[in-house]
């Protein structure tokens, strides 16, 4: 419980302490599964500062669960935060993101082991900005 809650804060303070640098502006670089296999190609980038803010309100209104969760396929899509200016040192955390069977909503793990399934409406937008297209497509 203890430790949950210490990854709870981290989780936290990693997020204003980004916030406050965001006068060094973010992209999010996403990447695309090729085929059935564990590789990936690059997808988009967000550019958009709303739309990078936006992605990080969804992400820190989730509900993350820690857990080691194994899935039948590697991950439909993954992305990580980049700054803008290349002087600044910051450990990227990988997301990694997966399409419900029934193309509804979106699981997404956040570093190694949490774990959220978004709601439908958080997932839609997620996946709309992330991507460019609507989920179910």
């Amino acid at each position: 419980m203890l430790k949950r809650g210490f990854k709870a804060i981290l989780t936290i303070v990693v997020i204003l302490l980004l916030s406050a640098c965001s006068g060094d502006k973010q992209n999010i670089a996403v990447e695309k599964r090729i085929g059935d296999e564990n590789k990936y190609e690059d997808f988009t980038k967000v550019t958009d500062t709303k739309q990078v803010e936006e992605v990080r309100a969804i992400l820190a209104d989730t509900h993350w669960t820690e857990a080691q969760v194994d899935f039948i396929r590697p991950p439909d899509y993954q992305f990580i935060y980049e700054f803008k200016k290349p002087d600044i040192e910051a450990k990227p955390e990988l997301y990694k993101m997966w399409i419900s069977p029934k193309k509804d909503s979106l699981e997404v793990i956040q570093g190694e082991f949490d774990y959220a399934q978004l709601p439908t409406k958080e997932s839609a937008r997620l996946f709309e900005i992330l991507t460019g297209e609507s989920l179910g497509e």
